[in-house]
């Protein structure tokens, strides 16, 4: 009987150690808001975790999909980039961001106009 208590009692520990590992997962579409001058234009992008590598797609106007690259996913901490097109120019932005629920809060880098990087504070919040 005292093993039949003690391996139900593992069995849920266990089981409460997966829910708490989920809750710290980034899987799943996250939006937010970035200022280009005097505009905000709303942004997404939807992420999916396996092991340490994240995968996922930049949805752009109109649902447009990019693929992310680079992505990793490590000890709350997430990163990634993306790559797209403007006006024939290739930009890539780079995410990097803490993990924390449903926020993750971070920065983007960038290049500016006169091709240093430049840099904006980014949070992102997941949609159920």
């Amino acid at each position: 009987m005292k093993r039949l208590i003690a391996m139900v009692a593992v069995i849920a520990f266990v089981g409460m150690l997966g829910v708490a590992q989920a809750a710290d997962d980034p899987t799943g579409t996250w939006k937010w808001s970035t200022m280009f001058g005097e505009k905000s234009v709303e942004a997404s992008v939807k992420l999916k975790v396996e092991g340490d590598k994240l995968t996922g797609a930049y949805i752009g106007r109109g649902g447009t999909e990019t693929p992310i690259e680079n992505g990793t996913f490590k000890d709350d901490k997430v990163s990634f980039t993306v790559t797209r097109m403007f006006n024939d120019n290739k930009l890539v932005i780079k995410y990097n961001g803490t993990l924390s629920g449903d926020t993750i809060k971070g920065k983007s880098e960038f290049p500016g106009q006169d091709g240093a990087s430049q840099s904006r504070d980014w949070e992102a919040k997941r949609q159920k």
